[in-house]
């Protein structure tokens, strides 16, 4: 096995965490340690835990693919709590989840946003008179949300809900852990994040070219929104412990270390993306053609977000919508657009956009 030692350290419990410097500018906090070592793998202290920061194409793709039976999900505790045992990745598809039947639980996602909250948030259970933390909110929006979907499982006989009802799960609370996992791939922030910077990088008189180039053809539309994606991921990234002493990217994890990988940072990979800070929708029918799984916003591999494709479905959807109808330009002009990554991307500072009826609808 090689010897080779991780660049940076994690120093010592407490006294070396650097939770808050991340916290505080993620992006800043990356790329300042990939220029200092030389390298997109580093390491430092998070949460209190020795951490491996992993910002390459190769090392997300070895961490999420190759590795995958090394290095499990974490916090598996906590959507074990969210969801049951019964947790569903793509790569056990249950075919009756079939995006035809979405409308029929639109009327389900009232505490939705809440509870998927608690998937982004840190485990912590807190509930004060006036104030619970944002898992503790999860939690308690997961039992209103099953309480409606029992109820619909006993009435309901048509659509998604009638179907899934016939499968022959193990446990009678099966059914309701599934569909309640089905609503919640739908992930609000992440279409709102994700339609945000769409909106923002075609706004403006200089970007009507490319907005009627989106509308007429369906393939650059899907550029453009691979684009949107790989500058301004909606998630920071996801964590992975090593169950066991292994390797990464030739660099030596001791049992135990964390392992994060960067989605924005590895989106920015300037060995596999060209003028990685550039909007370019014209990179995905060239160089990087067909590299569409080289992204990690939603995951990689096959534990990747159950709900890609329903997101990608939607966010299509309502990027042609708005291309097809509207015309927008930032209102005022001069906004500051500077980001925060967390929990989800998005301007730090509301923008104020404003959108035209087209006069060529279709």
């Amino acid at each position: 096995m090689s010897q080779i030692r991780i660049p940076g350290t994690s120093g010592y419990a407490l006294m070396s965490d650097k939770s808050l410097e991340f916290y505080k500018d993620p992006m800043h906090f990356c790329n300042s340690r990939i220029h200092s070592y030389g390298s997109r793998v580093f390491q430092a202290r998070l949460l209190n835990k020795p951490t491996i920061f992993v910002c390459s194409v190769k090392g997300m793709k070895e961490l999420l693919c190759a590795r995958i039976s090394v290095f499990e999900k974490d916090p598996s505790a906590v959507m074990h709590e969210l969801y049951g045992g019964n947790l569903v990745t793509t790569d056990e598809k249950v075919n009756v989840f079939d995006t035809s039947y979405t409308t029929s639980m639109c009327k389900l996602f009232g505490d939705t946003v809440c509870f998927t909250n608690g998937l982004i948030s840190a485990p912590v259970k807190v509930k004060v008179s006036v104030w619970s933390s944002a898992f503790t909110q999860a939690l308690e929006a997961k039992e209103k949300l099953l309480s409606i979907i029992n109820e619909r499982l006993k009435s309901e006989e048509d659509g998604l809900i009638s179907k899934i009802k016939t499968v022959p799960f193990p446990e009678n609370t099966n059914a309701a852990q599934h569909l309640l996992l089905f609503i919640s791939a739908l992930i609000p922030k992440a279409l709102a994040s994700l339609l945000t910077s769409f909106t923002l990088e075609l706004a403006g008189s200089d970007k009507v070219d490319l907005r009627k180039r989106a509308q007429e053809s369906e393939d650059y539309l899907d550029h453009v929104l691979l684009e949107v994606e790989r500058l301004w991921p909606s998630f920071i990234g996801g964590r992975r412990i090593a169950k066991q002493d292994t390797t990464l990217c030739g660099y030596v994890v001791p049992k135990g270390y964390v392992a994060l990988f960067v989605a924005f940072a590895v989106h920015r990979d300037p060995e596999i993306f060209d003028d990685p800070d550039e909007f370019q929708p014209e990179r995905w029918s060239g160089r990087n053609a067909g590299q569409e799984k080289l992204l990690c916003c939603f995951g990689n591999g096959s534990r990747n977000c159950i709900g890609i494709d329903l997101n990608n479905v939607i966010l299509k959807t309502t990027a042609g919508y708005l291309l097809n109808h509207y015309c927008w330009e930032l209102d005022p002009p001069n906004q500051s657009l500077e980001y925060k990554w967390l929990p989800v991307s998005r301007p730090a500072e509301d923008p104020k956009i404003k959108f035209t009826s087209c006069s060529s609808k279709t």
